[in-house]
């Protein structure tokens, strides 16, 4: 923490801000390059996600089917979510590279093997239980499943096949943290490509001998994930012999990844009770609410995972390295940076979901049981997303500043906040008829999006009432180009999509797409948009 500034002490006068974020990204060493592999590695996942979720609108549509999958998998990916992805590796990382940096060889194997054999054990007991209690569990997030008796049935079904997953991606996260802590970030990138390998192959081959065919898809969800676990356990392997698991819960390390991950979890399971209220809510609309939300927020989360987490990624070591020398203005300047480098990628995106959304949905997923209807329902979805995406981005990188400060209670209290604004929105697109008939899974969306837009704009106010300014004329001139920009994409969307309509999808999407981003680049240089050469900067990482 900066605990003169904290105190009331005199503050150091902030440099002054510079328009150019290339200037503020060169002394990051190798995090550049390493952010564009990991995008590189995310790409190739995400294109792969896409073809399976391509194959399995083909398959099986919009359909009860459908919804219950993807309620039945949201059970066991809710716990791999808190407690292994995202707080079990973020909490082994600094405990296990302490030991290593340390030098202590011995006790760091010693480390590795309680970790893997306790969490492990519980991994197991975790996913017996939920093999046990898969009705209770499906009634408590799909209470709208009940009054259809067959949907529940194959949800149960579904959910029980599935949980075994867990066990898998939880030992993967432990796996995720070795590799990382040792620098190798490729490998845990591109191991969740296994996971669509293995869906895709299930539904292409085994879907026919499967009854109901559903069940294939559940089956492809364990074996990938076990591939997952086993592409980055090879390398572990290799660098750590003999990596037998123990049960050694005295080991302090293990003490003390336990007490870190407590408020990661916590912060984690605001997020997750957020997504566990769309999903409630939307089966309690009509059928295939579930599937529209789900393809929308899919399609919203390639432009965030591609832009919104490599930004956050490389800057987030520099503003830790500045906020562990005290150098406040440094950081606000890292901020600054960071929210205008999002905004320039960001925005654009935006505009192409929300103006172009419905035949970039129909060229994905449009086939086989996947109807026009279903494209209209989720090209609907996607808008209200895509309004969104700026500030789901933004959220990343002010809640990476407050982390840099080790204030990991800032960033759960205000999504609190966001999370509570949530659920009532959620409440009032379900319960009140004419927001319901008018909005239906959409509204869904635009709840998610509201409640985004209060969490960043409550964290900037509360950066900035603490630490002062953050370079806000910089930011809203930055903004305001590639506002004008987007708004001409837009523009160019909307009647080159008019344009290009009697030709087929494969070729009109992409043609359109290209033409768009070079637009926008134009009248970036046009505009003089110092973002531009950051963005150079990332890809020639």
């Amino acid at each position: 923490m900066f605990l003169p500034e904290l105190c009331g002490a005199e503050r150091r006068p902030p440099r002054k801000m510079v328009d150019s974020p290339v200037e503020n990204i060169k002394d990051g060493g190798g995090f550049a390059r390493k952010a564009s592999r990991v995008s590189f590695a995310t790409l190739i996942s995400r294109i792969l996600g896409y073809i399976r979720d391509m194959l399995i609108a083909n398959f099986f549509g919009a359909t009860m089917a459908a919804d219950a999958f993807f309620v039945a998998y949201r059970i066991p990916n809710l716990l791999r979510k808190l407690l292994g992805e995202g707080s079990l590796s973020t909490s082994f990382i600094p405990v296990y590279t302490q030991y290593l940096t340390t030098g202590k060889r011995d006790s760091s194997r010693e480390l590795l093997r309680a970790a893997l054999g306790i969490f492990g054990t519980v991994f197991i007991i975790l996913t017996a239980g939920g093999i046990i209690l898969a009705p209770q569990l499906v009634s408590l997030i799909a209470p709208g499943f009940r009054s259809d008796p067959e949907k529940f049935l194959l949800t149960v079904r579904l959910t029980r096949i599935m949980f075994p997953f867990l066990i898998a991606i939880g030992l993967g996260a432990i796996t995720l943290g070795i590799l990382n802590s040792r620098s190798r970030f490729f490998i845990p990138a591109i191991a969740p490509c296994m996971l669509s390998i293995s869906e895709i192959f299930f539904i292409l081959v085994v879907v026919r001998y499967v009854s109901p065919p559903i069940r294939a898809l559940a089956y492809g969800v364990v074996v990938g994930g076990f591939g997952q676990l086993l592409v980055q356990l090879v390398p572990v392997l290799k660098m750590e012999k003999k990596l037998i698991p123990s049960l050694n819960i005295s080991h302090p390390g293990i003490r003390k990844i336990g007490r870190l991950m407590l408020p990661a979890i916590a912060g984690l399971s605001i997020m997750q009770v957020n997504s566990f209220v769309d999903t409630i809510c939307a089966t309690l609309l009509e059928a295939g609410s579930v599937t529209h939300l789900y393809y929308g927020n899919r399609l919203m989360q390639f432009p965030l995972a591609l832009f919104g987490t490599a930004v956050a990624t490389v800057m987030l070591p520099q503003m830790s390295r500045h906020a562990a020398g005290n150098d406040l203005a440094s950081l606000k300047e890292a901020v600054s940076v960071s929210l205008r480098s999002v905004s320039f990628l960001i925005l654009p995106a935006s505009a192409g979901l929300l103006v172009f959304g419905g035949p970039i949905v129909r060229l994905l997923f449009e086939r086989g049981l996947f109807t026009p209807e279903d494209t209209a329902a989720t090209s609907f979805v996607l808008a209200f997303y895509a309004c969104g995406l700026i500030f789901y981005s933004g959220v990343k990188i002010m809640a990476g500043a407050f982390h840099s400060m080790q204030d990991t209670k800032t960033p759960v209290k205000v999504a609190s906040i966001a999370m509570i604004i949530n659920v009532i929105l959620n409440i009032i697109v379900v319960t009140v008829e004419p927001v319901r008939v008018l909005l239906s899974s959409a509204g869904l969306a635009g709840a998610t999006a509201a409640a985004s837009a209060v969490n960043f704009l409550l964290l900037i106010a509360v950066f900035r009432i603490r630490f002062g300014l953050i370079g806000g004329k910089a930011v809203f001139r930055s903004v305001a180009k590639h506002l004008i920009a987007s708004f001409i994409l837009g523009f160019f969307l909307y009647y080159a999509s008019r344009y290009t309509a009697p030709w087929p999808d494969y070729a009109s999407v992409p043609a359109v797409i290209a033409g768009g981003v070079a637009l926008y680049l134009g009248i970036s240089r046009l505009l003089a948009v110092p973002e531009l050469e950051f963005a150079g900067e990332i890809l020639a990482g």
